[in-house]
């Protein structure tokens, strides 16, 4: 109760200081605009149903491409923490792809997809991918070699020795790298949104793209406000539950 409180209060200081700086006329209300006005916004948006019918599509592009970027980036971890030489090859591209901007892959999808939602789906799995498999890889490297020579001893090996003992002893790793995952999905797909236009339905990044154009910045922000919402929802409802149980499973946790 007591985090609760302190967390209120300090959102609730950030959206009075929001309003004395409206208050004092430093910006035109065009450029920043009030906290009731964006409110008011909200408040439309969700009654017309526009911001429900964006954060569905939203989330189930982000979902998808996720998900995709998890079941490619898992086994290509593993590979390479197994043999050095991927962990040369493909594990130093690896590295490399994950430190690109995720607005780099934009331009490569709209040539080879166009304007379709298979092109939004690739720059998300990319933005996954590399994180997780790099994750993965870093965990099944720290992992105590007394696990593997213990299992080795009790007779695990090969196909066993990685699915019994190696992977879930570096699953807290792979839960970071997923959670990172999540990260740089979220953003992969906010630029998405932003520059591939389809009629197979608006986003949230379409949303914001619009309230620009429109010098909206009411719903600019207000759509920020809703991304940044669902982060946090993801982190505190998902991510940070499975952490905390992981490392208390595998006695890393500090409190």
């Amino acid at each position: 109760m007591k985090r609760f409180l302190s967390a209120t209060a300090f959102f609730g200081g950030l959206i009075i200081l929001w309003q004395l700086l409206y208050d004092a006329h430093i910006w035109s209300p065009v450029l920043v605009p009030s906290p009731g006005s964006v409110a008011t916004y909200l408040k439309g948006a969700t009654a017309d149903g526009t911001l429900l019918g964006s954060t569905v599509i939203t989330i189930k592009r982000l979902l998808i491409g996720y998900l995709i970027g998890i079941v490619g980036g898992l086994p290509l971890g593993l590979l390479t923490a197994r043999w050095r030489i991927l962990a040369d090859t493909v594990g130093t591209l690896s590295l490399g792809l994950q430190t690109l901007p995720s607005t780099c892959w934009i331009p490569l999808a709209l040539l080879w997809y166009g304007q379709t939602e298979a092109a939004m789906l690739f720059v998300v799995v990319m933005g996954t991918l590399w994180s997780v498999g790099i994750a993965t890889d870093t965990g099944v490297r720290n992992i105590p070699p007394i696990y593997r020579r213990a299992a080795m001893t009790m007779g695990s090996k090969n196909l066993h020795l990685w699915l019994k003992v190696i992977l879930p002893a570096s699953l807290p790793f792979v839960v970071s790298g997923m959670k990172q995952g999540w990260a740089f999905a979220w953003r992969s797909l906010m630029a998405a949104e932003i520059y591939v236009t389809i009629l197979t339905g608006f986003g949230l990044g379409q949303l914001l793209h619009f309230g620009r154009e429109q010098q909206a910045m009411e719903q600019v922000i207000g759509v920020m406000i809703i991304i940044v919402v669902i982060g946090l929802l993801a982190d505190k409802i998902f991510f940070s539950p499975i952490e905390k149980f992981l490392y208390r499973r595998w006695g890393t946790s500090t409190q």
